[in-house]
């Protein structure tokens, strides 16, 4: 039995599932293909450091789940799957993990340099299903998100022909240049603001089924997640035209903004990353006594510049090859700048 068909019967299989999801385009897209599939149990966003730990057992109390499904999320701890006493199931695209009476799905597992989204495993999960034809456009979506192109783009094309030029291959230019990158950011911004607001969101997306009553307003529905976007938009507008300034002459483009302000940390590094290639980007945002940044190259490996930057840190951070997520305490934040710099030469 391959990964995906055991995934598959432990969804069929179950009552009252419990999703965990990285706040991302990819962990929401992730989620709302398999509850779309489901049509029941309960789901917990999980931000800031993407990792289950033994913090999220009270929702499992809460909610007594039968099966417990985590999605684009770094880390689990053992003693989170040991205590919780539920089955696992884990989808997942960042650095593997040894983790014991799991189901881990992980294609960095078999090839390191395989790094699929979580959304694409998803939809890889239910492609068989009568679902699918429904959930292709969000399937594209959070896999362009995070910078890669599915194999099955041109049935995409052939089916949404308004969203993408058939003839763009790299999903980088599809997000940032393409209609259907506005889909990625609706998706994205709704993540954003008071979590009340936020869950109200994602109820309200579970009912949209095609793009259109997102990009021209068809439904009562779209037209309030529009209304709601527009406003989160227009404060990402702002804070991007802050970080082009920073740009200088450096081979750093480093910025930094207080939590009195939406997070869009890892937006704006994305976005910097795609219109100055040549540099290495480096976004943070003040929170709690800790800098929480984003780290992004188009060419260099960071992470393993990254894990010798941290060396004598009071920090964490990690994730892939060319975009990683860090956190610093705000009192060594300068010296891991350095270290940063250091290790960039």
């Amino acid at each position: 039995m391959n990964t995906y068909t055991a995934i598959k019967q432990r969804l069929d299989s179950c009552k009252n599932p419990l999703f965990f999801f990285h706040d991302d385009t990819d962990g929401l897209c992730s989620f709302l293909q398999l509850y779309k599939y489901k049509k029941e149990g309960h789901w917990v966003i999980v931000k800031a450091r993407p990792k289950i730990d033994e913090q999220f057992l009270r929702k499992v109390e809460e909610y007594d789940p039968d099966t417990i499904f985590v999605l684009d999320v770094a880390e689990i701890d053992q003693e989170f799957i040991d205590k919780a006493k539920r089955p696992i199931v884990w989808i997942d695209h960042h650095e593997p993990v040894d983790r014991d009476s799991i189901i881990y799905c992980n294609p960095r597992l078999f090839s390191p340099s395989q790094n699929i989204p979580t959304t694409l495993l998803c939809y890889n999960v239910l492609k068989d299903e009568p679902i699918a034809e429904e959930i292709l456009w969000i399937a594209m979506v959070g896999s362009v998100a995070d910078w890669h192109m599915p194999e099955w783009k041109n049935d995409f094309c052939s089916r949404y022909s308004t969203l993408l030029d058939r003839n763009v291959t790299r999903p980088e230019v599809a997000l940032f240049d393409q209609p259907m990158g506005k889909l990625a950011r609706i998706l994205n911004f709704l993540t954003k603001g008071a979590m009340k607001d936020v869950k109200k969101s994602i109820l309200a997306f579970l009912k949209i089924k095609e793009p259109s009553e997102l990009l021209e307003s068809t439904t009562e529905t779209g037209a309030f997640l529009m209304r709601r976007y527009s406003l989160i938009a227009k404060e990402y507008d702002a804070l991007w035209k802050e970080v082009q300034k920073a740009k200088t002459k450096d081979q750093l483009l480093l910025f930094t903004y207080t939590e009195n302000r939406t997070s869009f940390t890892g937006e704006a590094a994305t976005e910097a990353i795609y219109r100055y290639p040549e540099k290495i980007v480096f976004i943070c945002r003040e929170k709690s006594g800790e800098m929480r940044c984003s780290l992004r190259s188009a060419t260099k490996q960071i992470l393993p510049v990254l894990k010798k930057a941290l060396v004598g840190i009071q920090g964490y951070g990690g994730g892939h090859e060319y975009a990683c997520g860090v956190g610093i305490k705000k009192e060594d934040f300068a010296r891991f700048v350095e270290n940063l710099k250091e290790q960039l030469k």
